[in-house]
């Protein structure tokens, strides 16, 4: 069906512009959401839309639609809404390259999965936390199957397919008066999470997190827990963006060839890698999905580009143009950014640390310079190597750009959350202000 889609918007539009690509997504998602312990929302939606980009006389054109009935007036919004923007020569669109394969991205189980099981699934996992003493205070789970296919004028057509699956916990645990909380989640390609597994290592975290402690202001080695180093490296990873660095606002600007980070970390963008979750053929604009080095031993190596923001820097485009749905045009984006790291450090190597599982405020942190204060959540003393008492509220504060310079990565096991794909990282010498 997507096929004769695409067909019916080509005879519309191909002889009235100058170049086209059609963009058609189609999906089914299982959405779940309580409210404590109570299921308070359940969705299950089949969606099919399309979106339409144009060129001619060197503006962009976009229009998109849901009502298969509508194709012909879309096509034809496209080519009308044209007329508004303004003439650059930067637009184009994806040329035909040879197509790779990607693996494990599609779970077959998401065929027979339905919604009375999603919520079994659901319930279990919230029961594992009652059981073990902890009052969930909200929990949500997801599954999707995605199919797209995008056509340009240029003779790309690619068809790409997959299924995703999560599931997250917040709960809460009361003694003695104190209350503690946590929160915690697991993404993947394929219906293998355990749900058990992750109630059961929150309701840990919670209770661990009782009794703390004030902890005096020094610094620090600390130990960013997965959460913790996904919300400070936010920042670090926009300044990568090609149109932060075209517009001056990165402060990585003008230092390819310089090192950046610790020597024993690398960092690839890498969108074939099998079970990634932003794994795919190709990326919203039909460039063939390829792996880019940001970071090889230390030294900046790329940035990252879509095809407009390429033409502009005179690079190639790095296949990053991203799309949420059909809804949009590509913008600017990571894939899965695997931080290797050629070294390991050990818990045991640390007299001195602070372990905080998550960070509250990290969005507040300075794009450009790279200053952040955040608060330390779930945090924990580390004393002659192993994790004694837990911390009273206490802020974390440095740069996130000049910390990168000499972050390790902690022996952990490596996880993606979001973009990221990453073990715990161990920072040296921050500045942990005790309340």
């Amino acid at each position: 069906m997507i096929y004769e889609i695409a067909e019916d918007v080509k005879k519309t539009i191909a002889d009235k512009c100058d170049a086209y690509e059609i963009y058609i997504d189609e999906s089914r998602v299982i959405e779940l959401d309580t409210l404590k312990d109570e299921l308070n929302f359940a969705k299950e939606e089949i969606e099919l839309g399309v979106g339409i980009r144009i060129l001619k006389d060197q503006k962009q054109g976009f229009a998109f639609t849901s009502n298969m009935d509508n194709l012909k007036d879309t096509a034809l919004k496209a080519i009308e809404n044209s007329k508004l923007t303004k003439v650059d020569e930067n637009y184009s669109f994806a040329e035909v390259e040879k197509v790779n394969d990607v693996e494990k991205v599609y779970d077959d189980k998401f065929k027979d999965l339905s919604l009375d099981e999603s919520v079994e699934f659901l319930k279990s996992s919230i029961a594992t936390a009652s059981d073990t003493g902890c009052e969930v205070t909200g929990a949500g789970f997801s599954a999707s199957e995605g199919r797209s296919l995008i056509v340009n004028s240029n003779g790309v057509s690619i068809e790409d397919k997959g299924t995703g699956f999560g599931l997250g916990l917040s709960v809460t645990i009361q003694k003695d008066g104190e209350i503690a909380t946590s929160y915690n989640s697991a993404s993947s390609r394929f219906f293998d999470i355990d749900g058990e597994k992750l109630a059961s290592e929150v309701c840990e975290l919670a209770k661990s997190s009782l009794n703390t402690k004030p902890v005096e202001t020094d610094d620090y080695s600390v130990v960013l827990d997965y959460y913790a180093a996904v919300g400070l490296l936010q920042t670090f990873i926009s300044a990568f963006n090609g149109e932060n660095v075209l517009r001056g606002r990165s402060i990585l600007q003008g230092k390819i060839g310089s090192q950046i980070t610790n020597p024993t970390l690398s960092i690839i963008d890498n969108p074939l890698l099998e079970k990634g979750m932003y794994t795919a053929k190709c990326d919203g604009e039909g460039s063939v999905s390829r792996q880019t080095d940001l970071v090889k031993d230390g030294v900046l190596s790329s940035f990252i580009y879509d095809i407009y923001t390429a033409n502009k820097a005179g690079v190639e485009t790095t296949s990053n143009g991203l799309r949420g749905s059909y809804l949009s045009t590509p913008m600017i984006s990571p894939t899965n950014l695997e931080f290797r790291f050629s070294e390991m450090r050990d818990l045991s190597e640390i007299d001195k640390g602070v372990l905080t599982t998550s960070v509250l405020g990290a969005h507040t942190a300075n794009p450009i310079s790279g200053d952040f204060s955040v608060e330390a959540s779930n945090a924990f003393k580390i004393e002659n190597g192993e994790l004694t008492e837990p911390i009273s509220k206490a802020m974390v504060s440095g740069n996130i750009f000049e910390i990168m310079k000499s972050v390790d990565g902690l022996n952990s096991e490596v996880k993606q959350y979001g973009s990221f794909i990453l073990p715990k990282l161990l920072v040296h010498d921050l500045r942990v202000v005790g309340q």
